[in-house]
């Protein structure tokens, strides 16, 4: 075979599986994307036009769905407890993990792989085995309607995760900085403050965003937990719209778009962060 034709051979496949890529991700974002569609469109449609229409356009269009949700006082209520819950359960989880990360990381002491496996093991704890028992617990320290009732349990169940991620992260500081900072009088603590975690600054954005799409989207625990209408988050508000005998599926559409809304307004400024948080990184290591 001729250096041409090889060439010809291997431009041929490379645009075989540029093409193949291209396609993966299109049904993938198609997959993404139509349901988002139908959800916009049909919260502009009545329950009706829903049953007789479900994929056609609005005849006629009905933006009062999305009107009366966006100026009822409701919604922004459970906007502003969705928010409150989930930086609480970020800034908690996030600072109890990184100290603990930093311990497991860069200390020595007997157990400290056995502590470290305890806490690797949470993963494997279903959520849904605690929930009777944690009720028991929050009603007991009286905090049933209490976000902190959510907000605390949220951070415990967090803290797994984000301590293997961390941990992961600070083994990777050379031991050679923190020997310099020692030399410098720098104590353990102020090792972990001002150089530890600004050079973490890449896993430190990677585990708050987890943090907060995960206590954004909860559901199972803001229920059991809130009885009082006060206290509903974003996900509990589409209760509003059912009846004991129906419900109202176009107003329910148009308050899930809506509630998507600020968690994708989210994701893009925090995205934007994370990839310069990481190529900042990459740069200076």
């Amino acid at each position: 075979m001729t250096a041409h034709a090889k060439a010809h051979g291997r431009s041929r496949f490379t645009w075989l599986r540029t093409i193949s890529l291209h396609s993966v991700v299109l049904v993938l974002g198609a997959f993404i994307v139509i349901p988002l569609l139908f959800a916009l469109v049909g919260g502009f449609k009545s329950t009706s036009q829903l049953s007789t229409n479900p994929f056609g356009l609005p005849s006629p269009w009905v933006p009062e769905n999305y009107t009366e949700v966006l100026f009822s006082s409701s919604f922004w209520r459970q906007l502003v407890n969705s928010l409150f819950v989930a930086l609480a359960t970020t800034v908690i989880l996030v600072s109890l993990a990184a100290m603990a990360a930093y311990v497991f990381a860069r200390f020595a002491f007997r157990g400290r792989e056995f502590l470290y496996t305890l806490f690797a093991m949470g993963l494997m704890f279903p959520f849904a085995v605690a929930i009777l028992p944690l009720f028991v617990l929050l009603r007991t320290l009286g905090l049933l309607d209490n976000p902190f009732g959510v907000i605390l349990p949220q951070a415990a169940f967090g803290l797994p995760l984000t301590i293997i991620i961390l941990r992961a992260f600070f083994r990777t500081i050379p031991r050679e900085v923190e020997e310099a900072a020692t030399i410098d009088g720098c104590s353990a603590f102020g090792f972990f403050w001002r150089i530890l975690l600004p050079m973490a600054r890449p896993a430190l954005a990677t585990v708050s965003v987890l943090a907060i799409v995960a206590s954004w989207n909860n559901f199972f625990l803001p229920l059991v937990i809130f009885n009082d209408p006060n206290w509903w988050t974003l996900p509990l508000g589409v209760q509003q719209f059912y009846g004991q005998y129906s419900s109202d599926t176009a107003r329910i559409l148009a308050y899930v778009v809506l509630a998507m809304v600020p968690a994708l307004a989210f994701y893009a400024v925090a995205e934007r962060q994370l990839i310069g948080g990481l190529t900042a990184g990459a740069t200076k290591g």
